[in-house]
């Protein structure tokens, strides 16, 4: 015989869940960490297919994030716009949750739409830093976008746009 849930215990499930998106996107490590002790799964992801990890990842949150893949979160999962945590970290420039998604072996040439990779959305975005890290990591220079770019050209691209136009930072 099924074990059926009450509409009440549904409710509350379904708060259990926002409750845990939430700590994922603030970084409220310990909460989360309970709630995964005790059951809720690692790749619990939002209606658009955002994971914890995908949030933790583009929020910034490396110790989240960190916990959430000891307790087997998929590194490499895509939400439903076809994007990867290491390519959220890549596009906000985050490089201590790209170093931690890379050591857990994060597709370094992963497409996450369009044919961008990380190393692109690093590029287009200005975040240099986050460029030579995916490079030193062996990211390709030579994948191509969609559009036939290789990221190598769309680096010096962004790169000489970048000098052209004043009072632009590098980060």
């Amino acid at each position: 015989m099924p074990v059926l849930t009450t509409p009440a215990e549904e409710t509350r499930y379904a708060e259990l869940q926002l409750l845990a998106l939430d700590c994922a996107r603030h970084g409220d490590t310990a909460t989360l960490a309970a709630m995964l002790r005790h059951g809720l799964p690692a790749n619990l992801a939002d209606p658009r297919g955002n994971t914890l990890l995908m949030l933790a990842c583009y929020h910034g949150h490396a110790e989240t994030a960190r916990v959430l893949l000891d307790h087997g979160a998929d590194v490499d999962r895509r939400n439903a716009r076809g994007q990867t945590p290491l390519g959220g970290a890549a596009f906000k420039g985050d490089e201590a949750v790209a170093a931690l998604l890379l050591e857990r072996g994060a597709d370094v040439d992963a497409d996450n739409g369009a044919g961008l990779t990380p190393i692109m959305f690093a590029a287009v975005f200005g975040r240099t830093g986050m460029v030579a890290r995916l490079q030193a990591h062996g990211a390709s220079l030579r994948r191509r976008r969609r559009l036939g770019v290789p990221a190598a050209a769309l680096i010096r691209l962004v790169g000489v746009v970048r000098r052209w136009l004043p009072g632009r930072r590098q980060r």
